[in-house]
């Protein structure tokens, strides 16, 4: 039988062996490895397990069972991390020595939380949000300690503050942008969102940079002191400010890199028995994050992967739509527009409803969506049809249902 060798366990990865199996079950002997020391997790749900709204056994997908069931042989834990890729002999090393033959190679290996090069990053008590272990340090945290600040004012920095917040952390949010959400919402939405968040508890330091860390004999964090001379105390920092590809070991094993792995329409990278998938690719040019276009790419990998050549990624106009401590949020395209464009406005303050449409040409080219997000798939509709929208122009602001 092929063998299959996955080099991920996460998101990514995992659905591509799972639209492999249900296409074509018996083509490959399949065996994962994973970093962590557990069966696949949805990483989206741990803000979630953070705030209390789920227990972690909630955010599972597959368990060990799963992988015993469909023959898939996992290593998972740290040491069983693939250090090496040798592509002449098909093989790959782990840490602990474990060596593993390939016919075909997927490399799903995400990407790492950006660390800020900040003096006194190394102290205890300064993390990232990026894994199981982290929430459980914060959950840990949360318990003994009272004052959080996070780094980052974007969607994983507002889920870690809303999380720390709701198990009774005092929490305060730098943001080195005048606007959260910056690359979502445009500055309105951005203002409203701030607002009904500081009603939630949480304060913000906006447009601030941080110039050091501080900590204490024992080595632990105890304050941090901002470019603007002010110091905030501080028990708990955690850096939500990014991620990045994961591409070491790719690198390392001689494989065509920029931003991510490059693939081509099918996922495959320059390496013909080597596919690639998730947030360490990079496609005509794009890096991913959001787990629509991931679970897009699973779905094209594993049809060539079954050698049905049938599908091939594309990469579709940039939609967000988020849910931000029970605020929903959408945004999609180009939604700040130029002065060859017009907007479309429409607020109720009293509803907490905000929409914006950017239209240039009689054609919709970007939209922001805040608290009323029901009509966020067709506005996405309009824009990926490049159609004309004269006819209902007048009433396209007020939703689907009334053009």
């Amino acid at each position: 039988m092929t063998k299959l060798v996955v080099i991920g366990n996460g998101m990514a990865g995992m659905r591509t062996v799972e639209e492999l199996l249900s296409a074509d079950p018996n083509r490959y002997k399949i065996t994962v490895f994973g970093s962590e020391p557990h069966g696949n997790y949805n990483r989206i749900m741990l803000s979630s397990v953070l705030s209390g709204e789920k227990g972690l056994d909630e955010i599972f997908i597959n368990d060990l069972d799963w992988y015993h069931k469909h023959q898939i042989t996992l290593h998972s834990g740290a040491e069983k991390t693939v250090i090496r890729i040798d592509r002449r002999l098909r093989k790959v090393y782990t840490q602990d020595g474990t060596i593993a033959d390939y016919d075909r190679l997927l490399i799903a290996t995400g990407s790492n939380a950006v660390i800020a090069d900040i003096p006194g990053n190394t102290l205890n008590g300064v993390i990232s949000f990026r894994d199981i272990a982290d929430v459980q340090k914060m959950l840990s945290y949360s318990k003994n300690h009272k004052k959080a600040i996070v780094l980052g004012g974007g969607l994983l920095g507002l889920e870690v503050a809303n999380g720390l917040t709701l198990r009774g952390m005092d929490v305060t949010v730098i943001h080195n942008n005048a606007a959260l959400l910056n690359r979502q919402l445009d500055t309105q939405a951005s203002q409203i969102l701030q607002a009904e968040l500081e009603q939630k508890g949480l304060k913000f330091k906006m447009d601030a940079k941080v110039n050091c860390l501080v900590g204490n004999d024992n080595g632990h964090i105890t304050a941090v002191h901002l470019k603007n001379g002010e110091e905030i105390a501080c028990d708990l920092f955690v850096m939500a400010i990014g991620v990045r590809p994961n591409i070491k070991l790719a690198k390392a094993a001689g494989l065509y890199c920029e931003k991510g792995i490059v693939v081509n329409d099918t996922l495959q990278s320059y390496d013909p028995r080597i596919y690639a998938v998730g947030e360490c690719i990079q496609h005509r040019g794009g890096t991913f994050g959001l787990v629509a276009p991931l679970y897009e790419q699973a779905k094209v990998c594993a049809n060539h992967l079954c050698a049905h050549g049938a599908f091939h990624y594309v990469a579709l106009p940039t939609a967000t739509k988020l849910k931000v401590t029970g605020i929903n949020l959408f945004s999609m395209g180009d939604f700040i527009g130029d002065e060859t464009s017009e907007t479309i406005h429409f607020s109720d303050t009293a509803l907490g409803i905000y929409k914006k449409l950017v239209i240039k040409t009689n054609k919709l080219v970007g939209a922001v969506l805040y608290g009323d997000t029901q009509d966020s798939y067709w506005y996405q509709e309009l824009l990926e049809k490049d159609e004309s929208i004269a006819a209902i122009r007048d009433a396209v602001i007020f939703g689907k249902a009334y053009v």
